[in-house]
């Protein structure tokens, strides 16, 4: 059974998300404060977190940064405002998903299963035999152990951010855009894709040497995005190891 944590300050919305949360089949831990939602993360290891952006004694930003701290545990942020600075404030800190207040506490439930079963599949690859790492340039991908390089120091990669480079790390060339981005990576048929922008914008500060002025990972106005591989990567752009 996955374990949900539920941080948030209104009772009424803990107790209709932990009820709908239980029916779906979740253990559920509620929290009411942010240190005390850092605390019940620490002691009970939940599989995903949901998490109110206005907390009494510690704000859903900084709860999410110190739980993330110690691994990618999936967080899906709540926030009262629908504005995007917000929302754009919980990716930047490493938040897998938001849902505006009000929500429908079904919804909620999808976005977790969502979450969960991306996070889940990840999980099994690990134990899959070893996929062909990917090269280009700088960069170097081991989809099986989860590890991403850049001229030999390993890049500090969110869940999401990892996906989104092994995905362009695989179709070098190629513009796709955000839509599609989002059913690739994300696994999801619909969201804001305000989430694919930030979440673009975050990578290419780890792999860009000038992220103002992107070489790998481009715009195409009107599109999405492109990764383009270095010219020494021949007319493929990646390989595995052994195949350069």
């Amino acid at each position: 059974m996955k374990r949900v944590l539920v941080v948030d300050d209104d009772p009424t919305v803990s107790e209709v998300v932990a009820g709908y949360l239980h029916r779906a089949g979740f253990a559920v831990d509620v929290a009411a404060d942010g240190p005390t939602g850092v605390a019940t993360a620490a002691a009970r290891s939940p599989d995903l977190v949901v998490l109110d952006l206005m907390l009494p004694g510690m704000d859903g930003l900084e709860v999410c940064r110190r739980i993330r701290a110690h691994g990618p545990l999936p967080v899906i942020m709540l926030t009262a405002r629908g504005d995007e600075e917000d929302r754009i404030l919980g990716l930047e800190v490493g938040a897998d998903d938001y849902v505006t207040k009000p929500f429908s506490p079904r919804e909620l439930v999808l976005r977790v299963e969502s979450v969960l079963r991306r996070a889940g599949s990840l999980a099994a690859t690990r134990t899959e035999p070893s996929a062909p790492r990917l090269r280009s340039g700088p960069l170097a991908l081991d989809p099986t152990a989860r590890r991403a390089t850049r001229s030999g120091t390993e890049l500090a990669l969110t869940t999401r951010e990892f996906d989104l480079l092994e995905f362009f790390l695989r179709h070098p060339g190629r513009a796709t855009s955000r839509e599609e981005l989002m059913r690739q990576v994300w696994g999801w048929e619909f969201g804001d894709l305000s989430t694919v922008t930030v979440h673009v914008r975050r990578l290419r500060e780890k792999v860009e040497d000038d992220p103002a002025r992107p070489c790998l990972i481009n715009t195409v106005w009107g599109v999405g995005y492109r990764f383009d591989p270095p010219p020494s990567d021949g007319p493929h752009g990646r390989g595995a190891d052994g195949d350069r």
